[in-house]
């Protein structure tokens, strides 16, 4: 071990034994799919729980998966002739994937969890001992250089991603190297920074192990390792977004008082973008007393930029401090000292007026319109991963809605989008309803509210008739001034544009 309580890593610079290695995972099906039909859904959901007896009892068996699984993803140590049948072991050891323990056996220097592409590619994401599941609060451990493998947030922000093939994409604070791993397969070329050199170095064995090309690694804080004349067309970022009172674990917390973090990384990213480039991150934002949360969001999008920010979801202080302390594994430890801890966390929020915190996405895209548009919402309900092309999709819709005053939007053509339905709520047997909600089953998944007109032009959108021609119908089926229709009907086709259930036809 090193002297941070770390493993050493395995050499980087081998390129060759990474692609050996690939090949005798996949001859074993070492695979996402593999291992779901090795360890069944009961014992693979288990593990995301940080919970490894179900998978334990699964692998008692000596096939090649099962001592795979053992190996990389449970850190048990296996006889070296069992692996030896499996992997080349000595090829293996001399480039510290494995190391020699208690004899005759060989244990894992770091996970190597499988993880599916979008496209059904085989990948491997590499982890600090511990980390391939659950954490670093579950079965690793709590060093402050440590890195972690996949989990929610990353693959949240995975499925949020734009995927247009771009020129150049930065990842910033890469951890395992998974969003470099994805925006490789659409990037021609890709950058990745993270303060960690353990980082930089763990991302490398990912790309390398999963066949990918290499990045351009930089290690540095946020933009720190970018030039003044770089731009890029794409800039991810799950970044170490936690509100905390210590910058105790380089993973999760940044450093900077309160949310600067992550107010900072937003509107740095404005100079940073290309014409219509898109910047995406995770980050959480303070809920203070006397302070609307959408406005203080708004003040962090940079000139320049449209935006859409959703929050996911708000917990009080007590719920996020209690979320991070057994993150960190301190529910497990000395009970004074996680006092001690919870009371530094209530502490500092209560000196910054915070009374919740909020999580969600934060979407930029660099306009060249005088008039950018900032979207701030709350939306905490189910939504259809991946949402990439939903996210697109709303940002052209706002160019669409910016180059057509009323007067073309009742000249234009649209249609209906995809498995939208309407729903009639009233008291059984009304004979009219009391409100109509037109509900869409993909993407975003919204629902709202029309009036009868509004159900009506939606009903009839199949992007033959324009906007206009289908209100003069609907005045002369209800006995209305087809004039005034015209006049307060485009603000509600506006919205069923923006949100999506409209689609026009071009």
């Amino acid at each position: 071990m090193t002297d941070s309580g770390l493993a050493p890593l395995p050499a980087s610079d081998r390129p060759d034994i990474a692609a050996r290695l690939r090949d005798a995972l996949l001859a074993a099906s070492f695979t996402a799919d593999g291992l779901l039909d090795l360890l069944g859904a009961a014992a693979y959901a288990a593990l995301a729980r940080s919970e490894t007896v179900p998978a334990l009892r699964v692998t008692r068996g000596d096939t090649p998966l099962e001592t795979l699984v053992r190996l990389f993803l449970l850190q048990q140590p296996v006889p070296h002739a069992r692996v030896a049948a499996v992997l080349p072991v000595e090829e293996a050891v001399e480039a510290g994937w494995l190391a020699r323990v208690g004899g005759d056996e060989v244990a894992a220097t770091v996970d190597v969890r499988p993880y599916g592409g979008p496209d059904g590619e085989d990948w491997f994401i590499v982890s600090d001992l511990g980390c391939a599941v659950g954490g670093a609060g579950g079965i690793g451990q709590r060093a402050e250089g440590v890195v972690l493998g996949v989990g929610g947030a990353s693959t949240t922000l995975a499925g949020i991603t734009v995927r247009t093939p771009v020129a150049s994409a930065l990842d910033l604070g890469t951890g395992s190297g998974i969003q470099a791993l994805h925006a490789a397969q659409h990037a021609t070329r890709v950058t990745a920074t993270d303060l960690n050199p353990r980082a930089l170095h763990i991302t490398a064995l990912t790309l390398a192990l999963s066949g990918a090309p290499a990045a351009d690694l930089r290690e540095g804080s946020l933009f720190a390792p970018v030039r003044d004349d770089e731009t890029f067309d794409l800039i991810v970022s799950n970044p170490p977004f936690v509100i905390s009172p210590l910058a105790r674990l380089t993973y999760r917390d940044g450093g900077m008082g309160g949310d600067d973090l992550c107010r900072s990384l937003v509107q740095e990213a404005g100079e940073r973008l290309n014409e219509g480039g898109f910047a995406q991150f995770l980050a959480n934002w303070q809920h203070v007393a006397g302070e609307d949360w959408q406005d203080r969001l708004r003040s962090w999008v940079p000139r320049g930029c449209d935006a859409w920010i959703v929050q996911r979801e708000v917990q009080d202080v007590t719920q996020y401090a209690e979320l991070w302390l057994r993150d960190a594994g301190d529910h497990r430890g000395d009970p004074a000292e996680y006092q001690a801890r919870y009371d530094a966390w209530l502490d500092e929020f209560e000196a910054r007026k915070v009374k919740a915190v909020g999580f969600g996405w934060i979407t930029l895209r660099r306009t060249g319109s005088a008039e950018p548009v900032v979207t701030v919402e709350e939306w905490p309900h189910p939504v259809e991963q991946p949402l990439g092309e939903t996210i697109r999709a709303h940002f052209d819709r706002l160019d669409y809605l910016r180059a057509h005053d009323d007067a073309a939007l009742l000249d234009s053509h649209f249609k209906l989008a995809a498995e939208v339905v309407q729903e009639q709520v009233g008291l059984p047997g009304a004979e009219d309803p009391e409100h109509v909600v037109l509900r869409q089953h993909r993407g975003m998944r919204r629902a709202t509210k029309v009036d009868t007109v509004g159900a009506g032009f939606a009903g009839v959108c199949d992007g033959t008739l324009s906007a206009g021609r289908i209100l003069d119908a609907i005045a002369q089926l209800v006995g209305e001034d087809p004039v005034l229709l015209r006049d307060r009907t485009p603000a509600q086709i506006r919205l069923l544009v923006e949100q999506g259930f409209l689609e026009p036809v071009r």
